[in-house]
């Protein structure tokens, strides 16, 4: 009989051992939902804070926004204040501020490029980086058109490929997803002045 007793007792202690433990794994799983779902709602929060500030720069400084098919063929970029959206992205911009040699061929997959640039916030408190001038940095930025995704962003590599002739220079916004890693993690849009050389 004491040991039907003890046996009932074993039997309740383990039954509420498990309870307990499935009560502690319930609690984790939904924590870990919620979190989840609290970091998603960020990041959204975040893209649309970014896309505000594109939004919100663009206009503040008197940018007309074109679409991608009304771009200006060759040099004609007569309006100081156009801005065009790159086609198959969103809150992406470009602006050819100089058409570069287009005696000579136009970039190829797998040259190398040799970049200038000078990259800016677009929201205060304003930050700028710039490797635009040998003063400012003895060497450029050399990577492989279309194929080196560490080096360049994939926005410079789009913007690259929009140039495409040596000594060409160009404007772009561009939202934080088309930027590098850091940009990336850190929600922030760039805008950037860009001017190329070719590797020949």
């Amino acid at each position: 009989m004491n040991n039907n007793k003890q046996s009932f007792r074993r039997s309740r202690s383990y039954s509420a051992a498990v309870l307990q433990h499935a009560v502690r794994s319930f609690s984790v799983a939904v924590l870990v939902i919620a979190m989840t779902s609290c970091k998603g709602n960020t990041y959204a929060k975040q893209l649309q804070e970014e896309k505000k500030a594109i939004t919100t720069y663009i206009a503040a400084n008197g940018y007309q926004v074109f679409e991608c098919d009304s771009v200006p063929k060759d040099s004609v970029w007569n309006n100081p204040k156009a801005l065009y959206k790159v086609a198959g992205y969103d809150y992406f911009y470009y602006r050819l501020n100089k058409q570069g040699d287009t005696t000579q061929e136009a970039v190829k997959v797998s040259e190398t490029i040799v970049l200038r640039y000078r990259k800016y916030t677009l929201t205060e408190p304003y930050d700028t980086s710039s490797y635009w001038t040998t003063i400012q940095a003895a060497y450029p930025i050399e990577f492989s058109y279309a194929t080196d995704y560490t080096t360049a962003s994939e926005a410079w590599q789009v913007a690259c490929g929009l140039m495409k002739y040596p000594d060409a220079e160009c404007m772009i916004i561009c939202p934080s997803k088309l930027g590098f890693t850091d940009d990336q993690n850190a929600v922030v849009p760039y805008g950037y002045d860009l001017k190329m050389k070719i590797k020949r």
